[in-house]
């Protein structure tokens, strides 16, 4: 064992299968009305949770991504109006032309589209006035200051690599996409090689002036609980060359990690992924029958991977000898490297604090946290 580590050391330690002091821990999202519960039931008022769980630090460049609304890249932030207020949820009106439905009286739950800003040819031509990759806010204000605190940083830094099925899918729909790639391919190709351009563009500054990234993320969640939204063929033919000329910019400028977060059964896409540059990918999620001691098996020690630990597990109810049974399967796992043991997605509000306090109790038993 070696003497304490940096997490910036550790984290890279844990993906390339080096000597460690205990592997990387990273850190899991929680729900606000998940931390509300735990404030109740004990966790410290006064604590950041992350620190108090003991969870590794590892930073994000802050660029900016645009509208969050599940409009990623779009900036500025399009006007809105409510057309209607119900007693849970509203109904709203961008100036895209889209109308969503979406809760106010809660922070968990998706909005729900009911008219989809991107409808055809005119309006893709009028949506792109929103991603302009140039635009100075993008970018931090004051930009060469961070630059300059992330000199000598203790802990890994990333950087985000968009995305190359879900921010369409997002802006046209699932089912409108489902049809494009039949009815007008051309405009399909037109808009993953428009994101791809953006993307590169986009992240162009941080990757000069900050030349020892480590890690990137694309964001995909582009599968269900029983398989892809989209078959290999289709993701073949109009998303892989998009992928592989963006991660082949980000490794060309040193990135070693090119992550990729997709909820539902991945085992399909893996391959495809691997193929266009990703070395990494989370969160596994259980439900859907994801299992990193199968795809270690397959695929080897090339591709990473983090999450898996399934979130029902510890929820209101469960056992501390069914918790236990959950994270212990991947003690081996986790001893060979190259995987972090995380909840398989955001910390939903019906898990308790003493079942999450034991859960992360059992982590740094098998990541040797001492």
């Amino acid at each position: 064992m070696k003497n304490r580590m940096t997490s910036r050391e550790r984290f890279h330690a844990t993906y390339h299968y080096g000597e460690l002091d205990h592997v990387f821990l990273g850190g899991h999202g929680c729900y606000k009305s998940t931390i509300a519960r735990w404030h109740r039931e004990g966790l410290p008022v006064a604590e950041h949770y992350q620190t108090y769980f003991g969870f590794d630090r590892a930073g994000s460049i802050p660029l900016n991504p645009g509208y969050s609304e599940d409009l990623d890249a779009v900036w500025p932030r399009p006007k809105t109006r409510i057309v209607e207020r119900g007693p849970e949820t509203q109904i709203v009106e961008n100036e895209l032309g889209g109308t969503y439905r979406e809760w106010w009286d809660r922070d968990i739950g998706m909005s729900q589209w009911i008219k989809f800003p991107v409808r055809d040819r005119e309006s893709w031509e009028r949506f792109k006035g929103w991603l302009n990759p140039d635009q100075p806010s993008r970018y931090p204000e004051y930009w060469d200051d961070l630059v300059r605190c992330y000199k000598g940083r203790d802990y890994p830094l990333g950087i985000r690599a968009g995305s190359f099925y879900g921010w369409i899918r997002d802006w046209v729909g699932m089912e409108n996409l489902a049809l494009w790639y039949y009815d007008c391919p051309d405009l399909v190709h037109d808009m993953v090689d428009y994101v791809a351009d953006f993307i590169i563009k986009w992240t162009d500054r941080a990757l000069n002036d900050i030349p020892d990234i480590d890690f990137a993320t694309i964001w995909e969640d582009m599968c269900m609980k029983t398989g892809p939204l989209i078959s290999p063929r289709l993701f073949r033919e109009f998303h892989l060359d998009a992928l592989k000329r963006v991660t082949k910019v980000f490794h060309g400028a040193g990135i070693q990690l090119i992550m990729l977060d997709s909820d539902g059964k991945i085992d399909e896409l893996i391959p495809l992924w691997m193929e266009g540059g990703v070395d990494q990918v989370n969160p596994l999620e259980a439900a859907s029958g994801c299992d990193p001691i199968r795809y270690r098996k397959k695929f080897g020690r090339q591709l990473r991977m983090s999450g898996a630990i399934d979130k029902r597990k510890l929820r209101d109810g469960m056992k501390k000898k069914e918790i236990e049974e959950e994270v212990m399967r991947y003690a081996d796992l986790v001893k060979e490297g190259g995987f972090v043991p995380s909840v398989d997605h955001g910390v939903p509000p019906d898990v308790p604090f003493d079942n999450f306090k034991y859960y992360i109790d059992l982590i740094h038993e098998i990541s040797g946290v001492t």
